[in-house]
């Protein structure tokens, strides 16, 4: 039987954002800007998994990451909850992205079709959102998790509520 060592994972994060009259003036492209910028913490969640927001325009985000083996699940491959999640904030600042002042969002849906298994080797890891629909309650975007090899590991779509902000 293998000998199992133990391995310590450390890593820092920012206090959480929570002064949001501080931002209500922003729209969304803006407060993301800011976040991509550093003048605005990034929510702990990118520090726990590892991976960062790296794109943001109107109606488009990526975030990248890398895989390690802190991340495996029992069957030897990277979590499918960490794809996911790295599709969900690329879905999410996508469309949080095309919100204007003081509007707020919520996941309705998130869908992900794995392709591939995604192992501590498969390197960078990058999750590309695009909105296809920015409605007025209602909006959709598509995402494609690609590695650094270039293959297509994983697609994703995300159905999301748009609130004003009293919601």
């Amino acid at each position: 039987m293998a000998t199992h060592t133990p391995h310590t994972r450390t890593y820092e994060y920012l206090a959480p954002f929570t002064d949001f009259a501080q931002v209500a003036q922003l729209d969304g492209l803006e407060l993301m800007r800011r976040v991509l910028a550093g003048e605005l913490p990034a929510p702990p969640i990118t520090a726990t998994l590892g991976f960062t927001l790296v794109e943001v325009e109107r109606g488009r985000a990526a975030f990248e990451g890398t895989t390690a083996d802190w991340q495996y699940n029992p069957l030897g491959t990277v979590h499918g909850g960490w794809s996911a999640t790295l599709l969900d904030s690329a879905l999410g600042c996508a469309v949080h992205s095309t919100l204007a002042a003081g509007e707020l969002y919520t996941t309705i849906d998130l869908q992900v079709r794995f392709l591939r298994p995604v192992v501590a080797t498969s390197g960078r890891m990058r999750a590309e959102a695009q909105v296809v629909h920015a409605g007025r309650r209602i909006a959709t975007a598509d995402a494609r998790l690609v590695g650094g090899d270039g293959k297509l590991y994983a697609t994703a779509t995300a159905s999301c509520l748009v609130m004003g902000a009293s919601h």
